[in-house]
């Protein structure tokens, strides 16, 4: 194992996500899946940015913490599209998915990953930033993707790995993992660090 000093820990990822599942077990680290329900995903309004996916990242660990025992080592993790200063998350319906996929449509809007790393002694916050740019997308383009891929458990109403990544992603500067919903990449840096 390349990640020898995370033995000492029981590393748990505090995530509902499959694609956040399927990126930590590509380091081939030992975890295991734990979700704790009713977490408050709420956020100041003050906050920007890179800000608001760290701060519900913490929030998220933070609710971890009075139960964690000596040896766990938590990751939390938040994603966002951000565009024009504002936040698009997970649709409320179909119709608001295709809202937002025109919103996104021949622009480019930024995908942002807060991440928290915590044990009972420590906890190390960080944000990754990837730039994504979309062709411009055809309203039946745009109703084809929501109806049989159904985004609705996603930021900004789409996954990158899926059709509309296929047909619209005209560009992207930064990690592509992120935009998955997992700066691996950064996460592996930082892990290496403990």
């Amino acid at each position: 194992m390349v990640l020898e000093n995370l033995k000492k820990y029981k590393v748990i990822l505090a995530s509902n996500s499959p694609r956040r599942r399927e990126l930590l077990s590509g380091l081939g680290i030992d975890y295991e899946v734990k979700i704790m329900q009713g977490i408050d995903e709420t956020y100041p309004e003050t906050l920007k940015g890179e800000e608001i996916p760290m701060y519900i990242a913490k929030e998220k660990a933070d609710a971890y913490r009075p139960t964690m025992a000596a040896n766990e080592l938590i990751i939390t993790a938040d994603t966002i599209v951000y565009i024009d200063g504002k936040v698009l998350g997970k649709p409320k319906d179909e119709a608001d998915a295709c809202e937002m996929l025109r919103c996104l449509s021949g622009r480019t809007h930024e995908v942002i990953t807060g991440v928290c790393i915590t044990t009972r002694n420590f906890q190390k916050s960080f944000a990754a930033v990837t730039d994504v740019t979309f062709d411009k997308l055809t309203d039946e383009e745009i109703s084809f993707y929501v109806e049989k891929y159904r985004p609705m458990d996603k930021a900004g109403s789409y996954g990158v790995q899926e059709w509309i990544g296929f047909i619209g992603v005209s560009g992207l500067k930064g990690s592509y993992f992120n935009v998955m919903g997992l700066p691996i990449q950064r996460l592996y840096q930082e892990l290496k660090k403990l």
